[in-house]
């Protein structure tokens, strides 16, 4: 039980990683925050189902009004925010395509959820962890961002974002006692993917052939650092990026 009563924020958690993140972090004794667009009846009960603690928020990260709400109403529950992890992205549903045929809302959209919600979550939750003297963010970034991936241009951009908000962030959230931290999973076969698996694991396939490890990557693969830095163990890491990819990009 080495998250024993702490309550940890995951967004983009009804499905895919982020349940998986949730679920594993619940079983580790945390109290979990369910923060997500969509209906996030299942993932409420499948840790209610274990035994754990949980409130299912409905939250769009890109609107300030939201994330805000979602840190109020997590004070109200709970008393404290311990841990917020900042998984909510746009990725399953991106079309591959050249940038020049981006379209200025594609882009947009992108950057809005995957950039600027992380940015509105960490402001939400900082004056509860400054008032505590101590908090833990982890932003999910891509190992996309270290080699460049052809035809997602706005993705990649936005995860490279995700990596400097976190360094910029550290240095200025460390006399309040908050660390910032980021990890960076590869290509990663989530609900979502899975739902057209021929087709994932075809797409996969180079970035398999590049990693030492030659499998595709589950979720479960990203767990065991997930919890690392949200528990009393990382006390004394901050500013850094951690790539969960089996070797396909050294950093």
């Amino acid at each position: 039980m080495r998250l024993k009563d702490k309550v940890v924020i995951v967004t983009g958690s009804a499905q895919g990683l982020g349940k998986t993140y949730a679920q594993a972090l619940s079983g580790e004794g945390a109290r979990i925050v369910i923060a997500d667009i969509i209906d996030t009846g299942d993932a409420k009960m499948s840790i209610e189902n274990r035994g754990g603690e949980v409130l299912a928020l409905h939250v769009d990260v890109s609107d300030e009004g939201s994330t805000n709400e979602m840190a109020k109403r997590t004070m109200e529950r709970f008393g404290r925010i311990d841990v917020l992890i900042n998984n909510a992205a746009i990725f399953a549903s991106i079309v591959k395509k050249p940038f020049y045929e981006l379209s200025g809302q594609e882009w947009d959209d992108v950057i809005r959820v995957n950039l600027k919600g992380t940015f509105f979550c960490c402001q939400a939750v900082y004056p509860h962890m400054k008032k505590q003297g101590k908090g833990k963010i982890i932003n999910i970034s891509s190992g996309t961002w270290f080699k460049g991936a052809p035809s997602m241009l706005h993705y990649v951009t936005s995860k490279a974002g995700v990596v400097g908000l976190t360094r910029a962030l550290a240095r200025e959230v460390g006399d309040d006692g908050i660390s910032v931290n980021a990890v960076a999973p590869g290509f990663t076969e989530s609900d979502a993917l899975r739902e057209n698996l021929d087709a994932t694991r075809q797409r996969s396939l180079p970035t398999i052939n590049s990693r030492c490890f030659k499998r595709p990557e589950q979720p479960e693969d990203i767990v065991g650092t997930i919890v690392f830095l949200a528990s009393d163990e990382s006390n004394f890491i901050t500013g850094q990026t951690i790539v969960v990819d089996g070797g396909a990009v050294f950093h």
